[in-house]
């Protein structure tokens, strides 16, 4: 299959884009390079430089894809508070913009990297199923709910297939520890470094993490033909608060750095967590990585990258 990657370079997208071209496709990376980082690429993959808001009208005709994975997105959520028309405009027109060439170009199927967190809001369920109530308490949000009701309206009028992946926390090696970061790569970046770290508030707020490589295993799975349109939860099922996520990093690294405390930060989520069972029902993807051994593949990426940096700087 011939897949246009938006995002590749990016944390996710490098993922999926490893795995696309083990399986054997043929795989090119659309990626502006803001956030994602060249050395992220696969040496396989055909890249193109480019901004999802320009719609990429050149790189369809010139590579012709069958599928579109769309995982390229404006996915800080303080900067769409921030500026909710800048992400409005990178994510929902940038997302429109390619779905218009997807039915000018005949793609055959789009899967989609949407939010399990943030496009609940306040979740009333936990786990929340797919038929939990949408009232997403930020632009982010409500932006990724806007696009799965786009990619609805190109199903229903263009019979174009559409798979929405709603992913929970996702970590793992390749996260970048800087800017709008998961927890879990800022843990495992001040651990490298031998800096103990700050948890907002009382730590008691909980998220359901999801390994990357398992988010990965998704959107290749998504891509079968017989996966019916329509939005999908990727995450495990399982709450796990920000205290016990720091313990396990400590338990893993077997260093003795307790964490500081910090201010709770201002609309903070208390509890949020996905029911997967539906993709397990329809494509069979469950995941796999129990937190422990994610955290641990984890630690150990983030170990390395500062040994090597180390190295470098030693030579």
């Amino acid at each position: 299959m011939r897949v246009l990657l938006t995002g590749g370079a990016g944390f996710i997208g490098s993922h999926v884009a490893e795995l696309l071209l083990q399986r054997g496709d043929e795989v090119a990376v659309v990626d502006d390079l803001s956030t994602g980082r060249r050395e992220n690429l696969p040496g396989e993959a055909q890249f193109y430089e480019a901004d999802i808001r320009s719609g990429c009208d050149e790189i369809f005709r010139d590579f012709e894809p069958e599928a579109l994975c769309h995982q390229a997105a404006q996915m800080d959520v303080r900067r769409s508070v921030r500026e909710p028309d800048f992400d409005a405009e990178v994510n929902i027109l940038g997302t429109v913009r390619l779905l218009q060439n997807c039915v000018e170009h005949g793609v055959r199927k789009v899967v989609f990297a949407s939010t399990g967190g943030a496009i609940y809001g306040e979740q009333r369920v936990l786990p929340a199923p797919e038929d939990h109530p949408l009232y997403p308490v930020s632009p982010y949000g409500v932006s990724k709910l806007a696009c799965e009701r786009y990619m609805h309206y190109y199903h229903v009028h263009f019979g174009l297939p559409y798979v929405s992946l709603r992913y929970a926390n996702v970590y793992g090696p390749g996260q970048d520890p800087h800017g709008e970061a998961g927890v879990v790569a800022i843990f495992c970046g001040n651990l490298a470094r031998g800096k103990a770290s700050t948890i907002n508030g009382g730590g008691k707020q909980t998220r359901d993490y999801v390994y990357v490589e398992d988010v990965a295993r998704a959107n290749v799975l998504a891509l079968g033909n017989r996966v019916p349109s329509g939005a999908y939860n990727i995450g495990t099922g399982v709450e796990t608060n920000v205290n016990r996520l720091y313990d396990l990093l400590l338990e893993i690294s077997a260093k003795d750095l307790p964490p500081q405390h910090g201010p709770s930060k201002p609309g903070e989520q208390l509890r949020s967590c996905v029911d997967p069972i539906l993709a397990k029902r329809t494509f069979d993807w469950h995941a796999e990585t129990n937190i422990h051994a994610g955290l641990e593949a984890t630690l150990r990426s983030f170990a390395a990258l500062r040994d090597s940096d180390s190295g470098m700087q030693k030579g």
